[in-house]
């Protein structure tokens, strides 16, 4: 009898243990996911653009082919990468964060430059021109799980580097269960976003009662600038997020001259106020790192048009022309 109560106080002591391994995985992934807040938001609202065009019978399945494959640019090519590079190369983490935080300083910048300077995408296509339904359909996924992995990426090494150090099992199983959550959170955001106005219309059409076919159509009406709104938050968020990460890194490196000045600046504005200090800190410090990954975006738009696009399109011409 003393032997199986040893055993279970042991079994209990385990599950224990389990039990807050769990817990640590679960809020150090929470805390790390916070963190990737700015690239999360601009894969939301970048990925609905992908479906547009298409029958409301093909919005849903898209959507989860790309979720699929962002699941899979998550588990088994980033999550396994990430971990290498952070037991081997655990110096080379900084310098990715911040190509990564360069990179979402460019995709903002690009976005509100585009505002003032439209870009005409279908040059390339005669005029009059229809795609097969089928092989646009796979254009578009195979493009939207390339923008994902870019997207995911970034969550990823930024979530890596706020994880506490800790055993490998447990930064992997952080890791999975913030590139789960993220990509649960993100399509399953998508997912509404896009059935939302069919939705609307359903109520519209269909409810027994004016005030539903009224709510019916406020979602109708109401959707196309929600969108415009989510697009708006994603750019500010990709240009706070990137500018805060390329500061703290060049922090890190020993080049944190500019961080200072922005958190002395964000320090000083709080303090001449009583209220809400830490709050006004944060917004100062948003609003000027935002402003850094703006300046820093736009001086990168020139650098990719001329030198790096015009590169890469060599590098791929003399790939192309050896394989045949």
């Amino acid at each position: 009898m003393s032997g199986l109560l040893a055993l279970l106080d042991d079994v209990a002591a385990i599950a224990k243990i389990a039990a807050a391994s769990a817990d640590d995985v679960i809020g150090q992934a929470a805390k790390a996911g916070a963190k990737a807040a700015g690239a999360v938001i601009d894969d939301a609202a970048v990925t609905p653009k992908y479906v547009a065009g298409f029958s409301p019978a093909r919005e849903i399945p898209i959507v989860w082919r790309i979720a699929k494959g962002s699941i899979k640019n998550k588990l088994i090519f980033l999550l396994p990468a990430g971990l290498v590079l952070n037991e081997f190369l655990p110096g080379i983490i900084t310098p990715l964060l911040m190509l990564g935080g360069a990179y979402l300083c460019f995709e903002g910048a690009e976005k509100i430059y585009h505002i003032f300077k439209p870009h005409h995408h279908d040059a390339d296509e005669p005029e009059g021109f229809v795609a097969d339904p089928l092989h646009l359909e796979e254009q578009k996924v195979s493009g939207a799980i390339k923008t994902d992995f870019i997207l995911s990426a970034e969550i990823m090494t930024i979530a890596l580097a706020e994880i506490p150090e800790s055993t490998i099992w447990m930064e992997a199983a952080t890791l999975a269960v913030v590139a789960i959550g993220i990509t649960v959170l993100v399509y399953g955001s998508v997912a509404l976003l896009v059935k939302a106005d069919d939705f609307g219309l359903m109520l519209t059409r269909r409810g027994r009662l004016s005030l539903t076919r009224a709510i019916g159509h406020g979602i109708v009406k109401a959707m196309p600038g929600f969108m415009k709104l989510l697009m708006t938050v994603g750019t500010a968020a990709m240009l706070w997020v990137g500018g805060s990460i390329v500061l703290h890194g060049m922090d890190v490196l020993g080049f944190g001259q500019i961080y200072g000045i922005i958190h002395d600046i964000a320090h000083n504005v709080a303090h001449s106020v009583q209220v809400a200090q830490g709050f006004l800190t944060w917004v100062v410090t948003a609003s000027l790192d935002g402003l850094f990954g703006l300046a820093l975006g736009m001086l990168l738009i020139p650098v990719t048009s001329k030198v790096i696009l015009p590169v890469w399109r060599l590098v791929r011409g003399k790939s192309a022309a050896k394989s045949h």
